[in-house]
């Protein structure tokens, strides 16, 4: 072989030698860095690790609130809901009262409006054929318009305390 040919080999891979010695210093630095990320990109997991655990609990909690408040809120409004049931029966109850009542007044109120003196009533003529009548009684005096009122509301209340049904 020519030694120019041989020389020539040789160079070539001294030059190929020297890339590659270049190419594994930018192959050193890029690595450098990635590692130097890689530190950093640690601590980063490590915090979102620790954010997301403390958004577990965070979440954790707000469900036990949720089922509280849920429970709470049920009870409240299904005691609303009795009680808005409640109101209604004595509304009803209130309303046919005051119904009752008007009608009562309505009724007295006509009997009352004028008072009328005592009068007896007209002598019959003793006859053989009937009976002697029975002796002449004093009807009462007429009561004003608010003295019936308020005896008949009076009668109302005794007869709802008593136990019974009013009028």
């Amino acid at each position: 072989m020519n030694p120019f040919l041989g020389f020539m080999i040789e160079s070539l891979v001294a030059v190929l030698l020297v890339v590659t010695i270049g190419y594994c210093m930018l192959l050193n630095k890029r690595l450098q860095r990635l590692k130097a990320d890689e530190h950093s990109l640690k601590a980063v997991i490590g915090e979102l690790v620790t954010a997301t655990e403390i958004a577990e609990r965070a979440i954790g909690g707000l469900k036990h609130t949720v089922r509280d408040v849920n429970e709470h809120l049920g009870a409240q409004l299904q005691a609303a809901n009795e009680m808005s049931d409640h109101l209604k029966k004595q509304l009803g109850e209130a309303d046919h009262v005051v119904r009752r009542l008007s009608k009562i007044a309505t009724a007295a109120r006509p009997a009352a409006g004028v008072e009328q003196p005592v009068t007896a009533p007209p002598p019959v003529a003793p006859s053989a054929a009937l009976p002697e009548p029975a002796p002449p009684q004093a009807t009462p005096a007429r009561v004003s318009s608010a003295k019936a009122v308020a005896a008949a509301a009076q009668a109302f209340s005794e007869r709802r305390r008593s136990g019974g049904l009013a009028a």
